[in-house]
């Protein structure tokens, strides 16, 4: 006695609908006749409806179903289609990958887009507009810097990274103070039950009832 395992089959093309409707399929495809490949095909697109019926709110419900019938023999089924039919180029395409980008950021806990913003703030040429973009870039520097040292920074340091980030051309105008930073950890809150002590609870031991020295 032999057993039918799942390693042994074919692969399913989509496991969505399952290894009976890839057998139908597949069965549609020997048939002889165009006339009776159309008539099954027919049966097996309102059963591949019926067994996803959230493709129903997709456009082109229909012509969705029959490109995944093409899809699923393999584009080796012969029938008229209400709907072109589709290329294996267009279904097994792959797009490019996408580039990784290889530039150094000089200072890991500020990011590359604080680099991007001191870039774009030397190509301001009005003055009022070009400090108050500096003295953004240096608050949300503190902010970052906070964030990812958990810990205080003074506002010299800031300055002095944004003085080296920036060539020396940025600079904050004086008497400037940043905006305060600080760093506070996520502590978890106690439930109501704990904040109840043993004697503030109505079935607590101090609220029990007298009996007055009665025996029942």
């Amino acid at each position: 006695m032999t057993f039918d395992y799942n390693s042994t089959r074919n692969k399913l093309i989509l496991s969505e609908y399952g290894r009976n409707v890839q057998n139908m399929v597949s069965y549609i495809c020997d048939l002889p006749s165009k006339e009776e490949r159309n008539k099954y095909a027919q049966v097996v697109i309102d059963l591949m409806g019926f067994l996803n019926p959230h493709l129903r709110d997709v456009a082109d419900f229909k012509h969705k179903l029959w490109d995944h019938l093409h899809i699923i023999s393999d584009f080796k089924i012969d029938v008229d289609s209400p709907y072109p039919k589709p290329s294996p180029d267009a279904i097994h395409y792959k797009p490019k990958p996408l580039e990784y980008p290889n530039q150094r950021i000089r200072y890991k806990h500020y990011g590359k887009t604080v680099e991007i913003m001191i870039n774009r703030a030397k190509e301001i040429q009005e003055p009022e507009r070009k400090q108050q973009m500096v003295e953004a870039i240096a608050n949300f520097m503190k902010m970052a810097y906070v964030t990812w040292n958990k810990d205080h920074v003074p506002d010299e340091t800031i300055i002095k990274d944004l003085r080296e980030l920036s060539n020396g051309e940025l600079e904050l105008s004086e008497n400037v103070s940043l905006h305060k930073v600080e760093y506070r950890p996520n502590i978890p809150t106690k439930s109501k039950n704990q904040h109840k002590g043993r004697s503030g609870g109505k079935n607590s031991g101090g609220n029990r009832p007298k009996n007055n020295g009665k025996r029942y």
